[in-house]
């Protein structure tokens, strides 16, 4: 019998809006860092106050996902990261719940090294090949803190990236993989501590990635039986440059066949960067084509697809954000001390207002979870009529029906803002607090937050979408709350992908 085939089915991704320039960086250190000029050039990606790489991840993985709401076909999730928000909590059992995933399901944290995401990808393509799953979803996010003034505030970004395995409908066949488990330590960060602790970048470049990443690709050209010159895409996240390309000629991989490590125009966006950097080559590659994935960490991971017939579908899915429309749907923000306090990186002076306890009822949260983390309400069986929250008495005027309701998801909805406010002088982590009433397309009204948005922007009729966000956190106890928020639909994505 023929081994089974399996592969990538689907793909999405997710870069946060706001764009950090790297000028506003270097000028504001210029005083005590001048040698960080050289780097000033381009963007980095910068999460909102109310993004982690929970709700990076959660984006990424309904950008694959789509508006089909029924999702029962997805039997294990595997969220990859370095930064995930909780040491002792199930994460992808947060972003589980927020996508509305069956409970039956197998949710894995992969974290602790830069190769998670490629490690994640990894366990769902040999768990498909064992029959173990059927439809897997893999995601990687990170949103990695960084210190004032250092090459890692400039050279990082945030974003996360989503794919579907399977062994039906494939875009991208798995072809073979080869890793090497190696503790070269080339950088750390000590349970907690907030930021990385790098050693020299000579080291780096010359003892480990010269010399691990040419191993394991030969590595995995040897089990798959296929050549260097086959290879038509080479994708490595690094941050020095011109090394990939050196990398791959002493590989034997022609320099040009090289993808875009994204510095420009998001920085590396840590174990995301590797799925990020893959999604961005599947909306630009063509089928039968070869692509090498190599994340180095720890040692390496090299993972090798061929794109099939099927992926030309996918790209012209106008539907779908991907990288390339993430990346268009962007702010430029010139506001150094904005990411400061965003990231928590220096005290600021909150007010009256945000003195308040914050301690969340858990047994409220899982009695109303597919309300709060999934945006569930309820639709009326005899009526029609759309409410949340979900309750035992239907809030139709003519016919309050009692115990007639069914779950109904608002999260992937049309909306559009029946009414709102910008409010100063509540207490808000990015001022005014921008709230409002949406009203949802097949009925149904919620009161909540507005996000990704400045003043003058906001107004009644303008349509918005769902984002999965932290509503709040209780530092106190380290605990962070989510909801759901409305932000703008925006063009620009669907006008960048044809420009693709």
């Amino acid at each position: 019998m023929a081994p089974k085939s399996v592969g990538l089915t689907a793909f999405g991704g997710y870069i946060p809006r706001l764009r950090l320039q790297r000028k506003s960086i270097t000028g504001a250190n210029a005083w005590i860092a001048p040698n960080l000029v050289g780097k000033s050039k381009g963007e980095r990606s910068m999460g909102n106050w109310d993004e982690d790489p929970i709700t990076m991840a959660v984006e990424a993985a309904r950008d694959l996902l789509g508006g089909d709401e029924d999702r029962s076909h997805v039997d294990a999730l595997y969220l990859g990261s370095t930064t995930l928000p909780f040491s002792d909590r199930l994460n992808a059992g947060i972003a589980a719940a927020a996508l509305t995933l069956e409970q039956d399901i197998q949710a894995v944290d992969v974290a602790s090294t830069q190769r998670a995401g490629t490690t994640a990808l990894l366990q769902a393509l040999n768990g498909v090949a064992a029959e173990a799953h059927k439809h897997a979803l893999v995601c990687a996010s990170d949103k990695r803190k960084t210190r004032a003034a250092s090459p890692q505030e400039l050279e990082f970004g945030d974003g996360a990236a989503a794919l579907a395995v399977g062994s039906d409908k494939l875009i991208a066949r798995f072809i073979g993989s080869h890793t090497a488990t190696i503790d070269f330590v080339d950088h750390f960060r000590g349970s907690g501590e907030e930021f990385d602790y790098g050693w020299e970048e000579r080291w780096i470049r010359d003892e480990g990635l010269a010399k691990i990443v040419p191993a394991c690709v030969e590595g995995v050209l040897q089990k798959t039986g296929v050549s260097a010159s086959e290879i038509n895409h080479f994708v490595m996240p690094c941050t020095f440059p011109n090394l990939p390309q050196k990398l791959a000629k002493a590989c034997g991989i022609l320099p040009e066949t090289v993808a875009d490590t994204l510095r420009a125009v998001c920085g590396e966006t840590g174990a995301a960067h590797a799925l990020v950097m893959l999604v961005h080559t599947l909306q630009k590659a063509k089928p039968g084509e070869k692509i090498l994935l190599v994340n180095f960490g720890g040692g390496c991971d090299a993972v090798l697809f061929e794109t099939t017939e099927l992926l030309t579908a996918m790209q012209g899915d106008a539907t779908r954000r991907g990288i390339v429309g993430s990346l268009a749907d962007r702010q430029e923000e010139t506001n150094y001390m904005k990411f400061l306090t965003f990231n928590g990186l220096v005290e600021w002076e909150q007010g009256m207002r945000a003195e308040q306890d914050k301690k969340t009822a858990l047994t409220t949260l899982y009695r109303n979870e597919d309300a709060i983390m999934g945006l569930v309400g309820g639709r009326c069986t005899e009526t029609g009529v759309v409410q949340f929250p979900r309750s035992r008495i239907s809030v139709a005027p003519n016919k309050p029906t009692v115990d007639t309701q069914e779950p109904y998801k608002f999260a992937d909805r049309k909306a559009t803002i029946l009414s709102w406010s910008a409010d100063y002088l509540s207490f808000s982590m990015n001022p005014p607090n921008h709230y409002g009433i949406m009203m949802f397309e097949g009925g149904g009204r919620i009161m909540m937050d507005i996000a990704d948005v400045v003043p003058g922007e906001v107004d009644s009729g303008l349509e918005v979408r769902m984002v999965f966000r932290v509503k709040d956190t209780d530092d106190k106890r380290g605990f962070k709350r989510y909801f759901w928020k409305a932000v703008p639909v925006r063009n620009v994505v669907a006008t960048a992908q044809a420009a693709e």
